[in-house]
């Protein structure tokens, strides 16, 4: 098979990120927690990742961790998904913790536990905002009921998503509700629950200014790591590398071509309506890659005076008259890519992936 499309992974510069975010955030009194769903918890960039200082996994997909329970036995893992009524089973097996946010589900794990003759921990997630995952605040006596029944399903710890759904920006006030939800619910239970998790890539710029409220001691790190960049807040992080990951492709057809098609038009393959723009004859690329790798929109050619047009499943269509270059038939050309695109990219099997050390 031939090299291309293919994904190239500095993880030297990964484990450098790591290591950064694991320091910055141990200055602040906060532990991380390195999320691998982004690159479908790939074994050797989660090496990376322990190189680097991480001390525990986070990832969204069963799958995901059994792999990492396979090759990492010792570090820890938690599901960062709620747990799906099918994979209760997997779930106790696989991940030391999980997130919650359904009285069922705990119900349903206390049972699983007691028929495995083992124990499970368990992250409440709050809706703070963002209106994913998460109880209302009005409901934690409610859960604290429910958790007094499950002696084997222990409350670990409580937890917020920010930026995902809605895009909702992390921020003091209601990172200061969810210290308040835990010292609620240690009050109604009785007991210490040490992890107060206070969100995800997204939160790292209240460290930064100094406006992390001190009950919280997590934060669940993937983006940072693996890219240097924030997109909740539209930022590269600035004490972070963003060199970390290129995509090439290889161009298959260039030409010059009208900017504007010809005949009536409809919805592409997508259902999407285009508009286009009369701007002459124009010089053009087609690569080897389409949506069904990543949604090619996300692509940003490293070369200057290049621009993605779009694609269609199996193609994309790049404006290369402005870059003083001819970019010959069979020649690569390089990206670099976003957090959409990296969970794309790393997931297609189409895509090769080659590791820099």
């Amino acid at each position: 098979m031939g090299r291309w499309p293919r994904l190239i992974l500095h993880l030297d510069r990964i484990a450098e990120n790591a290591s950064r975010t694991v320091e910055f955030c141990a200055s602040a009194g906060v532990s991380v927690v390195a999320v691998s769903k982004g690159v479908c918890a790939d074994l050797r960039v989660a090496r990376a990742m322990i190189d680097g200082g991480c001390v525990s996994f986070a990832d969204s997909r069963l799958q995901n961790l059994v792999r990492l329970k396979q090759k990492f036995p010792d570090v820890p893992r938690i599901l960062l998904r709620v747990p799906m009524k099918s994979e209760l089973e997997d779930a106790v097996r696989f991940a030391d913790s999980s997130l919650v946010s359904m009285t069922e589900s705990i119900l349903a794990l206390e049972a699983r536990c007691r028929e495995m003759a083992t124990t499970h921990k368990t992250i409440l997630m709050l809706d703070l905002g963002d209106r994913r995952e998460g109880i209302n605040p009005d409901e934690l006596e409610a859960f604290a009921e429910v958790f007094k029944k499950t002696p084997r399903v222990r409350l670990e710890g409580v937890g917020v998503n920010f930026g995902c759904f809605a895009g909702v920006l992390p921020n003091a006030s209601a990172l200061r509700h969810l210290c308040l939800a835990r010292e609620t619910l240690e009050k109604e239970l009785g007991y210490s629950i040490p992890i107060c998790s206070g969100g995800s890539t997204s939160s790292l710029i209240l460290i930064e200014r100094g406006e992390l409220p001190a009950g919280v001691g997590q934060l669940r790190i993937g983006e940072a790591i693996l890219l240097g960049q924030d997109v909740t807040w539209q930022r590269s992080i600035p004490w972070l590398r963003q060199d970390t990951i290129r995509l090439e492709a290889e161009i298959v057809e260039t030409r010059f071509k009208p900017s504007l098609p010809q005949g009536e038009t409809g919805r592409d393959a997508f259902g999407k309506l285009r508009t286009f723009e009369d701007a002459g004859l124009r010089r053009r690329a087609i690569v080897a890659l389409g949506r069904q790798d990543a949604p090619v929109d996300d692509l940003v050619p490293l070369a200057p005076g290049l621009k993605v047009l779009g694609g269609s499943s199996d193609h994309t269509i790049l404006d290369v008259t402005d870059a003083g270059e001819t970019f010959p038939w069979g020649d690569p050309l390089s990206f670099s890519v976003n957090y959409a695109a990296m969970l794309g990219l790393m997931t297609s099997p189409y895509v090769f992936k080659e590791y820099v050390t």
